[in-house]
């Protein structure tokens, strides 16, 4: 936030409000893409309100709602404007939950309702085709049959791969452990195929790039490190090109693509919110928590490499 806010005129008393908030952010395990998205928009409402001789926790719903007004003559995308507004929602909770503000007058700040964007969705055939096309040859290319196995059959964030470390997976239990956002843990259960091909993985390819023997990470670039997540786009991208798979695919096509075919194959929805780690967002109700019996029956009863 201090870089986005240094360009800006604002106020000390909301470059104040701002550091305070994204440190909250960082203490609740927020990733840095979510504390600079943020930082980026909270950073106009603060220039914003600045210019207007207004201060954190002074701002009214009817101050919100001009804010929002100017946000919609910018003739921006109505998901940015919701996301912009999303910000300035938490911001408040942060200013109510810390004294600075008495009540938060975004809670019933209306948002611009967004289109309802399909998630692109590959086939089982489709799946098997593009990682069948990995070869199981040299040491990155055993490495990337393994991360894009587990990444689809544990659907993974590119963000939850490259933080796996070594204990990561239990190989008895058939399950691995995923860190989540907001630094959550959940268990998910493995396949046989992510299995074997981790199990080939740490059996021949990592050793031969573990350069620091100390190195945790479970998935290792070229040079020995930890896997950065535009490393794990850029490396299905070529899978992909490989394959001849048309369109676009991400690491969270291939998320989407789990979490459809457990629900194709009659996994219940709420095993599959616990599966992906999920939280709603349209309400605050807790989940009911599954028991890890059940999902691993409805993962092996649903899930196409299971």
């Amino acid at each position: 936030m201090a870089d986005e806010s240094s360009e800006r005129q604002i106020s000390p008393a909301w470059e104040a409000a701002l550091h305070a908030f994204q440190r909250e952010l960082r203490t609740r395990g927020s990733s840095p893409h979510t504390v600079r998205a943020y930082g980026a928009d909270l950073a106009e409402l603060a220039e914003w309100a600045t210019g207007r001789g207004m201060a954190p926790g002074g701002l009214a719903y009817r101050d919100l709602r001009a804010y929002a007004a100017a946000l919609s003559e910018r003739s921006l995308a109505r998901s940015s404007v919701a996301r912009k507004l999303a910000a300035v929602r938490s911001l408040h909770d942060h200013l109510v939950r810390t004294g600075a503000a008495a009540q938060n007058p975004a809670e019933l700040l209306p948002s611009p309702k967004r289109g309802s964007r399909v998630p692109r969705v590959l086939g089982p055939d489709q799946i098997a085709a593009l990682l069948d096309r990995i070869p199981a040859t040299g040491p990155l290319e055993v490495r990337d049959r393994a991360l894009f196995e587990v990444a689809y059959a544990c659907g993974l964030r590119a963000e939850e791969l490259v933080k796996l470390d070594l204990d990561a997976p239990d190989f008895e239990s058939e399950a691995l452990r995923v860190t989540g956002k907001g630094a959550k843990t959940r268990i998910v259960p493995m396949g046989e195929p992510a299995q074997r091909a981790l199990e080939r993985y740490l059996g021949v390819a990592r050793p031969v790039l573990a350069v620091d023997r100390a190195e945790q990470a479970l998935f290792l670039s070229r040079r020995g490190r930890r896997l950065s997540p535009s490393d794990v786009r850029r490396r299905l991208e070529r899978w992909v090109r490989e394959a001849a798979v048309a369109g676009h695919v991400s690491p969270h096509t291939l998320r989407h693509s789990f979490a459809t075919h457990l629900l194709e194959g009659g996994a219940d929805l709420r095993s599959i919110q616990e599966l992906l780690g999920h939280s709603s967002v349209s309400t605050t109700q807790v989940y009911t928590r599954v028991e890890p019996q059940r999902l691993r029956t409805e993962y092996a009863r649903s899930h196409p490499r299971a």
